[in-house]
């Protein structure tokens, strides 16, 4: 066969992810069927490609992966953000009927069509800064009807823009105000009605909860974590934000996908993560949007040989924020992170985060061809840069899309 290969890629330069972290310079790959066939330096290509690329010398790395988001949602909450700074506190919009509620109003308002409308644009924003991949979340609907609703849409994502999603059921996100005053009984839903129909659906690939104490107790959070265990879904946690709720040690202990926030994790809580290979997720625009003062136990983490992802948390409360390449950098300069850290952080670590690490998030034969291509010198210049998008392209599944 004069041309084995569908695609490749020369004159690149490759951060290829493999094994945390790795480099080859003047460099081709090549592409089959959407995987990656070959990978080597340029000139020692064995075969042909019916279509070649070339890529005036610039980096390409694994697509991008966002692996923590609520991007999915109606209306915003700048109105909060405003009284915030004119001196309400939270309790104060949370009484006069603000915070995530106001958020579940709109979501439930919304139309599935509205609701893909007024979500498609911040997705898109992440798409061009070379994310691939993104995970998005349930949780501003609180009624079986309305998480579906939100999960539906973020499958229509995909089909809309060149991005794979990966979908969260988070219905243990807050108390909706019908079940006020009965956790327990909002608890017995989503195990007993809301999860199954949404697996039925194939609705949810994954489950989440938010473990604190403005959230949902350790009990509480270990019976939803018990009714996915039983469906097949793995889990993952909102897990030591605001106080320690030893959730880190929860979610390790049903092998969980993920911690994600951990300002207030404890050396017990990394031990149980390490063990069990739950990868800690940094998302540092909350922590930047919020004004906090406490981080996440970085040097720890590494430490213990933690996997750290990082990822943008982009919500209309707490961290609407759009760019993945400025989560890195927040990452770097409020978390000491290193440029390679904060790199792997969003991709294979971000893709183990998601359970996709075999699939995504490293450029190795075999493997899913996802690439981002980049005008830079150095990959570190992915980290130092604010408010810049050297990103050219990316190739998902194979195919093409510059921009």
């Amino acid at each position: 066969m004069s041309h084995p290969w569908d695609d490749l890629f020369t004159n690149v330069h490759l951060a290829t992810m493999a094994g945390g972290y790795g480099e080859i310079r003047d460099a081709s790959i090549a592409v089959k069927d959407g995987r990656i066939a070959w990978i080597g330096k340029r000139g020692e290509e064995p075969y042909k490609a019916k279509r070649v690329h070339d890529g005036d010398g610039n980096w390409l790395t694994p697509g991008l992966v966002d692996c923590h988001t609520h991007i999915v949602h109606a209306g915003n909450r700048s109105d909060e953000f405003e009284a915030r700074l004119n001196g309400a506190t939270y309790e104060d919009i949370a009484r006069a009927g603000g915070g995530i509620m106001s958020t579940v109003r709109a979501t439930r308002a919304a139309s599935p069509d509205e609701l893909l409308r007024q979500s498609l644009p911040r997705v898109e924003s992440l798409v061009k800064e070379g994310v691939t991949t993104i995970e998005i979340k349930s949780g501003y609907g609180l009624t079986l009807e309305d998480e579906a609703k939100m999960l539906r849409v973020a499958r229509r994502v995909a089909e809309m823009l060149p991005v794979s999603v990966a979908t969260t059921f988070l219905g243990a996100h807050a108390l909706p105000p019908e079940y006020a005053g009965r956790p327990d009984e909002y608890i017995d839903a989503i195990c007993e009605r809301m999860l199954p129909a949404l697996v039925k659906e194939g609705l949810a690939d994954a489950v989440d909860a938010f473990c604190e104490r403005i959230g949902f107790t350790n009990q509480q959070a270990e019976r939803v974590f018990a009714a996915a265990d039983a469906l097949g879904l793995p889990v993952k946690l909102h897990a030591e934000q605001l106080s320690d709720q030893q959730g880190a040690q929860l979610v390790a202990r049903y092998q969980g996908l993920s911690a994600d926030h951990l300002e207030h994790l404890t050396l017990e809580g990394i031990a149980a993560m390490a063990a069990a290979g739950t990868v800690a997720v940094l998302l540092p625009g909350a922590y930047y949007f919020l004004r906090d003062s406490t981080p996440p136990p970085v040097a720890a983490l590494r430490e213990a040989g933690v996997r750290m992802a990082v990822a943008t948390d982009c919500n209309p409360g707490t961290s609407p924020m759009t760019s993945i390449l400025l989560a890195m950098n927040m990452a770097c300069t409020l978390w000491r992170l290193t440029p390679q850290e904060a790199l792997a952080g969003v991709t294979i670590h971000a893709a183990r985060a998601l359970g996709l690490h075999e699939q995504i998030g490293s450029l190795e034969i075999g493997k899913k061809a996802d690439f981002a291509l980049w005008d830079i010198a150095r990959p570190a210049d992915l980290s130092y840069g604010i408010g810049f998008n050297p990103c050219r392209g990316t190739v998902r599944a194979g195919k093409l899309n510059t921009f």
